[in-house]
């Protein structure tokens, strides 16, 4: 699945990384804590979190991620839009509460290890 057909079946809005939704997206992944995700995250996991400053771009572009998910209607920092804009990173957002989002990705068939 594509991050463009998820996009299709929730109300997500792209912050950065626009030219990205074509990644696919091999499961997901859902914490903030960020050591967790470096060291459990697998390469194209779509990431569901609630922080929005620019460490979530780094970890995403270190463990290799299709996409980072911030939920609960926050907005990511300036900073981390533009370094998510720089490293092409593909930052999406919604206002649905995290338990939701992951609810909603599992039932499209993205799950996690």
């Amino acid at each position: 699945m594509t991050i463009q057909e998820i996009m299709k079946a929730l109300p997500l809005k792209v912050i950065a990384g626009q030219s990205n939704l074509d990644k696919e997206v091999s499961g997901g992944y859902a914490s903030d804590l960020l050591s967790n995700v470096m060291g459990q995250a697998q390469v194209g996991n779509i990431w569901v979190t609630m922080q929005g400053h620019q460490n979530v771009v780094a970890v995403a572009l270190l463990a290799g991620l299709s996409a980072i998910v911030i939920a609960g209607g926050v907005e990511p920092d300036p900073e981390a839009v533009q370094k998510a804009l720089t490293e092409k990173i593909v930052i999406l957002t919604t206002t649905l509460s995290a338990y939701k989002v992951i609810g909603r990705l599992y039932q499209l068939g993205v799950t996690g290890e």
